[in-house]
């Protein structure tokens, strides 16, 4: 019955969030643009997948993804599995002592970003029309290593409780600089990949990570310190992205060089 009735609240939820979306576009094509919906019945039937898919997708959240992240957290940073696995504990846990963490958050954040239905589309339209320059594969390891090194870092903020802006200033800066250098044609894109991790795969996994280490490290608040890993998931993508595109530049230069009657 429990099942049931989140089936159920979920549904009218969804509901309600797509609602929304149906009055916009059904208003705009009926009565700004004064025309018919083309193909009806197939739109229809679109709107009922995407109602059926997110509700299950919610639910799916709600009953897995959320309490198989926080569960893993509260393992990983407990006491007695720090103990087995460290020999330098003396007085008490250091930053270095949770190495499992660490290497959790990265490969939990490639994982999501690489299954992220949002990067696979950016990637594929970046691929079309850029003529096969950019490779879809290419884009979506460079953001998935974005997203590991920002999720490692901001577990390691989440250890430390060092200060967020510290790393979001920091960040920020280095993309700053980076946007004087790299590639013209990569940089909106570089900026759009930082916004489409944030999507449906990656924000739950990442927010039950944050909440539950922020739950089980000692002097840590899950309001102050387990918000904000989503933050370093948007951030450094663009840092990747565009480091990938200048050395992607550098190595065509360095292979115009090195051609027969190439100018040296």
């Amino acid at each position: 019955m429990g099942l049931l009735q989140l089936l159920q609240e979920t549904v009218l939820s969804t509901m309600t969030d797509v609602l929304p979306i149906v009055i916009i576009i059904f208003g705009f094509q009926l009565v700004i643009l004064r025309q018919r919906i083309p193909n009806l019945k197939s739109v229809l039937i679109g709107f009922i997948y995407v109602l059926v898919g997110l509700t299950l997708f919610l639910v799916g959240l709600q009953e897995a993804l959320f309490p198989l992240g926080k569960l893993m957290a509260q393992q990983l940073t407990d006491p007695d599995f720090i103990r087995g696995t460290t020999t330098t504990l003396v007085d008490g846990l250091r930053w270095y002592d949770y190495k499992w963490v660490y290497l959790f958050a990265a490969a939990i954040g490639f994982a999501t970003t690489i299954a992220e239905p949002a990067l696979i589309a950016v990637a594929i339209k970046a691929h079309n029309l850029s003529g096969g320059t950019i490779s879809v594969w290419g884009l979506r390891v460079a953001v998935a290593i974005g997203v590991a090194i920002g999720i490692t870092l901001g577990t390691f903020r989440i250890v430390t409780g060092t200060p967020l802006y510290n790393y979001i200033i920091t960040g920020y800066l280095v993309v700053v600089i980076q946007t004087l250098y790299a590639p013209r044609s990569v940089i909106a894109l570089a900026y759009d990949s930082g916004g489409v991790t944030t999507s449906t795969v990656t924000v739950p996994m990442v927010a039950a990570l944050g909440l539950g280490l922020a739950t089980t490290v000692p002097g840590r608040s899950a309001l102050l310190d387990g918000f904000g890993l989503i933050a370093f998931a948007s951030l450094l993508p663009m840092i990747t992205v565009m480091s990938y595109a200048q050395v992607g530049a550098w190595w065509l230069r360095r292979y115009a060089k090195r051609r027969p009657g190439a100018p040296s």
